[in-house]
């Protein structure tokens, strides 16, 4: 007998055994304990694959699942909404397949988890998801998962198959970014005032949505995004929110998700300008990029992440001459900080916009990128007390 036609009736005798009795299973037991809508939104979607993969082995058809390519290849950018899309391509993902039948199992794994999590209404961290699928497979020494990266990217998969976003799925991602301001934020039944968290401010969490996170006493004009936490306490420390009105946020470089759906949220539904302050440098650009218009990698969360409005308003490469600044502020651009800045210009929503060309060109023919911090070497306070409210004042900044 055929090894493949042997592994097919395994397949069918295990999934007649447990999985049709079970590919259901999730989305009643969440209509039973009263779960929300979302979840049992996304039980139903959970419940539905495993039910194509069921019928499928009854059916003697080899198992396989379509899963969105999370690629540039697949990602389209939409000039009229001004964000990044994805695209319709997917890659099949075939159990029969030696070269895919490991992801196949992976996903499968990682759907287990989650059915579980939405069942016992609980979450769990990346790093907790990672755990709670490893093992060593029976029969070898291979272990289900190298690593949490390779995890991580397995998560994800799900999320785009379902078509349901991380938090639905009951997972979070490390807390890291800070905020603070006039405004008080209810978290979880909790309300904080975020005007008055001292010198730490309060911790942006992973989760951000409508059924966590709601906002209360919105009083702030704008919001000022920072790129690293040592600018965001010299902001703090200042009380540059207090003078100015405004909701100070920083995102410890890249933005996570958790940031970028805050920063959106109050973006649409209190119409917060959201003002960026990042080095000038080639990351620089590319996390305002990110803010803007979204990701690559996350092209399919765009509409929920991307804020089309987001201004840049420094640090920018004019700022050696016109603040002054000295030779000891230089940091040499390498070859790959070359390299990459030239891919950033010819992004498609840098690519047509002046501002942002001139800005470019100008960094690479001065030969050096600036940090924030290098304003200090004016004053420890010049960029909240002169730096930043000048742009402000006369709108100087780049879209």
């Amino acid at each position: 007998m055929a090894k493949k036609t042997v592994k097919k009736k395994v397949v069918k005798k295990v999934a007649k055994k447990k999985t049709s009795r079970s590919a259901n299973r999730t989305a009643a037991d969440m209509k039973d304990n009263k779960a929300s809508k979302r979840d049992q939104d996304t039980a139903v979607k959970l419940s539905a694959m495993a039910q194509n993969i069921v019928t499928a082995v009854h059916s003697d058809k080899e198992p396989e699942m379509d899963v969105p390519i999370r690629a540039a290849s697949n990602t389209n950018w939409n000039a009229k909404k001004g964000i990044l899309q994805m695209g319709d391509s997917v890659s099949s993902r075939q159990l029969f397949n030696l070269g895919q039948a490991r992801k196949f199992m992976q996903t499968l794994l990682h759907g287990k988890s989650v059915d579980e999590l939405l069942v016992a209404d609980k979450t769990l961290s990346l790093r907790g998801m990672f755990y709670k699928s490893l093992h060593t497979i029976e029969g070898t020494k291979e272990k289900t998962f190298d690593d949490q990266t390779e995890s991580d990217g397995i998560l994800e998969d799900l999320e785009v198959s379902l078509g349901s976003l991380r938090e639905e799925l009951h997972i979070f991602a490390k807390k890291r970014g800070t905020m603070v301001g006039n405004i008080t934020v209810v978290d979880n039944g909790d309300y904080i005032n975020c005007a008055k968290m001292g010198s730490g401010g309060y911790a942006i969490p992973s989760i951000c949505e409508p059924e966590v996170i709601q906002f209360k006493d919105v009083k702030a004009d704008f919001i000022l995004h920072v790129e690293k936490d040592t600018v965001w306490q010299r902001f703090n420390e200042d009380r540059f929110w207090e003078k100015h009105n405004c909701i100070l946020t920083e995102g410890s470089g890249q933005p996570t998700r958790g940031v970028r759906r805050m920063l959106h949220r109050l973006n649409k539904e209190y119409k917060l300008p959201v003002y960026c302050l990042l080095d000038c440098d080639p990351w620089g650009h590319y996390i305002y990029s990110v803010i803007k218009q979204g990701s690559i990698s996350l092209a399919f969360e765009s509409q929920r992440l991307a804020i089309p409005e987001a201004k840049y308003i420094g640090i920018r490469s004019i700022d050696y001459e016109r603040c002054g600044l000295s030779d000891d502020v230089k940091i040499e651009l390498n070859d790959r900080d070359i390299k990459r800045a030239k891919q950033i210009a010819s992004y498609p929503w840098f690519e047509k916009n002046k501002g942002w060309q001139k800005e470019i060109k100008k960094m690479l023919t001065n030969g050096f990128k600036m940090e924030v911090e290098s304003l200090i070497t004016k004053d420890i306070s010049y960029v909240t007390e002169e730096y930043v409210p000048a742009r402000l004042k006369a709108k100087d900044w780049l879209g």
